[in-house]
């Protein structure tokens, strides 16, 4: 992490992610509350003792860079991220088992949809490069719906050993690229799988490409770009559920 990203503030907003990071446990330093919405969630504060100031919409703004804030902002510090070991951990003993390694992912909104699908699915974790690609941020948070509380995710400063470290546990490579010859259907997505998805831009990279024990790409009938990262990310991850056959618990 950058000196510069550990002096800045870092900041969760909307209601449904302030929420999720409360029941989560997020480590929260204060709580910034329009006077609208103070009311609904002074309680619960003041029952973990966290600090809270109720301020004007024009400050939550300032805080928010204009994004849709909904009343109320936390001040949290910084995400405690795993370690690849704890991610291993996690699926130790699983026959089935997801998780899910992100190339260079450079929008949090994509991170945070990701974690999401990979915190519903069962994932047992996400993993992301260290450097050049987003990290959990507000922007993360918000659009994860709280799930980056509950998913264990890893910095690693090298990808493609990584995976060298998956196989040697058994995970079998997929990576989700337009340029493979088969599609999904086709794909042996069941087991021990670790699913790599590219960036926004470059998709994966060569390197990353060559450690990948197999390439599938999504089907397409239309004729635009295919579906986005994060929303390709949850077709892959449903897919390996149902190939898992894993079942709803909820």
């Amino acid at each position: 992490m950058s000196k510069e990203s550990r002096t800045q503030p870092r900041y969760i907003f909307g209601r449904h992610a302030a929420k999720e990071a409360l029941a989560a446990g997020v480590p929260i330093e204060k709580v910034y509350l329009s006077e609208k919405y103070a009311q609904q969630l002074l309680p619960a504060l003041n029952e973990k003792d966290i600090p809270s100031e109720i301020v004007s919409n024009r400050k939550l703004e300032s805080f928010a860079k204009n994004a849709s804030h909904q009343g109320v902002l936390l001040e949290v510090a910084p995400y405690a991220y795993a370690s690849l070991q704890q991610i291993l951990d996690a699926a130790k003993g699983e026959n089935n088992a997801l998780i899910l390694v992100l190339d260079h992912i450079e929008d949090e909104g994509n991170l945070g949809a990701i974690a999401r699908t990979a915190e519903v699915v069962g994932a047992s974790g996400l993993i992301i490069p260290n450097a050049r690609a987003a990290g959990i941020g507000a922007g993360a948070y918000k659009a994860s719906a709280g799930a980056v509380a509950h998913l264990p995710i890893a910095k690693v400063p090298n990808l493609a050993q990584t995976l060298d470290a998956l196989k040697e546990e058994g995970f079998w490579i997929v990576g989700a690229t337009e340029h493979a010859q088969d599609t999904l259907w086709e794909a042996p997505l069941n087991g021990r799988i670790a699913l790599v998805m590219g960036s926004e831009k470059q998709g994966i990279a060569p390197l990353v490409l060559k450690h990948c024990d197999l390439l599938t790409k999504l089907p397409q009938v239309g004729s635009i770009e295919s579906l986005n990262v994060a929303q390709a990310a949850t077709v892959f991850a449903y897919e390996w559920m149902r190939q898992s056959k894993i079942k709803e618990l909820r």
